[in-house]
């Protein structure tokens, strides 16, 4: 490995935070700055986690500490899409039940890699 980029976890939490942040502009107006800024906090930080625990790798507790962090940011994200839907803000029922998949898949990666 020569950079946090060559980890599966980090491609894939990328692409979705993309994805979640591009969802969220189609949010009414009242949701986009408070629920919709929740979900791409957390979204942006399961990675900014990868990568700053990435930094700290030569001190192996650091580092998992960080993907320990990540995997409850990634968590945390999957709470926001649940109440995003549920509420009826999320309207698309496929978009979320694909991004709520990739997530949980993503945990699992993150716990794997721990």
């Amino acid at each position: 490995m020569k950079s946090y980029r060559d980890l599966e976890v980090y491609t894939v939490s990328k692409l979705l935070a993309v994805r979640v942040h591009k969802m969220t502009m189609g949010l009414p107006k009242f949701e986009l700055y408070e629920e919709g800024g929740q979900i791409r906090r957390s979204s942006k930080s399961v990675t900014s986690m990868i990568v700053e625990g990435y930094g700290r790798r030569r001190y192996k507790a650091e580092f998992i500490r960080y993907l320990i962090f990540c995997q409850s940011e990634c968590d945390e994200t999957i709470l926001h899409l649940d109440f995003l839907f549920e509420t009826e803000l999320l309207k698309n029922q496929e978009t979320y039940n694909e991004l709520r998949s990739e997530y949980d898949s993503l945990s699992k990666r993150i716990n794997k890699f721990i």
